[in-house]
């Protein structure tokens, strides 16, 4: 199945319901995050990504958009620091993957082609995340 099939359309369109309006007490993040349902797929950028994969929102249709990216630069920094997108998609609920699973194994075999010394410049703990999403038993992924 080609997960990129949806990219003329938006989050509202394809993940049901439509989400009403944002309270008006809402934070800055979910204002961002009812903003970017409205935005069609196409014109995500990494940080738009980051937001919505952290926020678990429409995994199956925004985590191939992430894993997408990450094939062409696994450390990309989409708004904090470089691999900050990679360790939210590895941080994305197992539940999530398996919905997905081979884009699961491709993301897989990015982290573990990823040199030490490149991965040993992520934030306190990110190593051990990228490593315990790489050896996480079938029935996890």
């Amino acid at each position: 199945m080609d997960h990129l099939l949806h990219l003329d359309r938006t989050l509202d369109e394809l993940d049901p319901p439509r989400w009403t309006s944002p309270a008006a007490d809402a934070t800055d993040l979910m204002r961002k995050v009812h903003a970017l349902r409205h935005v069609r797929l196409r014109e995500f950028g990494p940080a738009d990504l980051r937001v919505l994969v952290s926020q678990q929102v429409a995994l199956p249709y925004v985590l191939p958009l992430a894993v997408r990216l990450l094939l062409e630069e696994p450390l990309l920094d989409a708004s904090f620091y470089p691999g900050d997108l990679l360790l939210t998609a590895v941080r994305a609920p197992a539940s999530a993957w398996s919905l997905l699973p081979d884009l699961n194994a491709v993301l897989r075999a990015v982290i573990a082609a990823l040199p030490d010394a490149a991965v040993a410049d992520l934030p306190r703990g990110g190593a051990e995340e990228l490593a315990r999403f790489v050896t996480r038993p079938e029935t996890l992924r």
